[in-house]
């Protein structure tokens, strides 16, 4: 009885601390769409959401140019940032309870090789690859499908033969990435080395409308299947004996993980760290049960990327390529986890 109502306690706890977060996502939003060259305050930003910059301002020019900003600039990027932060976030969580590894991270099968090797073969010959996305898209489900048949050993997905297999497939997409940029022109490599740095300054409603309908139903199937994923996590035979089928439930994760990581690097580039990082915070803060990490990591992922993008814009005049600060980021943090023994 007493254990019980001490798990009812902290699955209460649980809820409200991912409500907390639900808030700050909110807040944090609501400054980003705020902070940049042209400077708003809140009420600005508020009149533009709300009125959309009409007859209600005291200044109808400064109102419509706000409502410019927030509408056709910065909220798209938000909402992008965070549909891109659950994905990669989700998809590292996936990765490591299917592999029961904490090193692995969303790139584990390749998909950043291929998905850069689509991009920049789009970049070098656009006539042939006449979209970017597209072309990221397909080499990255490519490599995935050309990793998963390499790690299939007897019929079953073997965890080291599919680790070696993507790290061997993404570097051999790595070297013709290379080749690329030796024989791109010079507008050519610097369109290849800015994508790969990944970033949202091609931010627009047309991306968040075709990427908004495929993250986010998946990001739900993975948080249903987020109890198989806490079986998973403790090995093929324990999941077996609870009546889970661990090959056919890893399948359709590590394709919902695959899925989520190859639509938002088609469409931002690589960033990295992120499916790292966040799941290690997620559980550090909340523990273990995937029920509740799976929101929790979408919600930081969120969170972090929204945090990078604004300091993106802000730090400079131009604009710093987000993968450099999640770099920047995540070395720290992984060196970090490696001295406290977490990993």
């Amino acid at each position: 009885m007493e254990k019980a109502l001490f798990s009812q306690k902290a699955n209460r706890r649980k809820k409200v601390f991912l409500l907390v977060l639900g808030v700050a996502v909110l807040i944090i939003g609501l400054i980003s769409l705020s902070i940049g060259p042209y400077d708003l305050s809140l009420q600005e930003v508020f009149r533009a959401l709300v009125w959309q910059g009409t007859s209600q301002a005291i200044d109808p020019d400064r109102s419509r140019l706000a409502s410019l900003i927030v509408w056709e600039i910065r909220f798209p990027r938000i909402i992008l940032a965070g549909l891109v932060g659950t994905a990669l976030s989700l998809s590292g969580n996936i990765f490591q309870g299917c592999f029961r590894n904490p090193l692995v991270e969303p790139y584990i099968l390749g998909v950043s090789s291929g998905a850069a090797f689509g991009a920049s073969m789009a970049i070098v010959f656009p006539i042939i690859f006449f979209s970017i996305p597209i072309s990221a898209f397909m080499f990255a489900g490519l490599t995935v499908l050309v990793t998963l048949s390499l790690g299939h050993v007897k019929g079953q997905i073997q965890t080291l033969s599919l680790i070696l297999a993507g790290v061997v497939i993404g570097s051999f997409f790595s070297s013709l990435v290379s080749i690329l940029k030796y024989i791109s022109n010079d507008a050519a490599l610097r369109e290849i080395i800015f994508w790969l740095l990944g970033g949202f300054y091609h931010s627009s409603w047309q991306e968040i409308y075709f990427l908004a309908p495929i993250i986010l139903p998946v990001s739900g199937l993975v948080w249903f299947l987020g109890w198989k994923l806490n079986i998973l996590s403790i090995g093929d035979d324990e999941a077996r004996s609870l009546g889970v089928d661990p090959k056919k439930n890893k399948v359709i994760l590590i394709a919902c993980a695959t899925l989520l990581t190859s639509i938002s690097v088609a469409y931002v580039g690589i960033i990295a760290w992120v499916g790292l990082m966040v799941p290690h915070a997620a559980r550090m803060m909340i523990g273990p049960d995937n029920r509740y990490v799976i929101p929790l990591s979408a919600l930081i992922g969120t969170i972090f990327l929204l945090i990078c993008d604004t300091l993106a814009r802000n730090l400079i005049e131009g604009e710093i390529p987000i993968g450099i600060l999640t770099s920047i980021l995540g070395a720290p943090y992984l060196i970090y986890l490696l001295r406290t023994k977490i990993v």
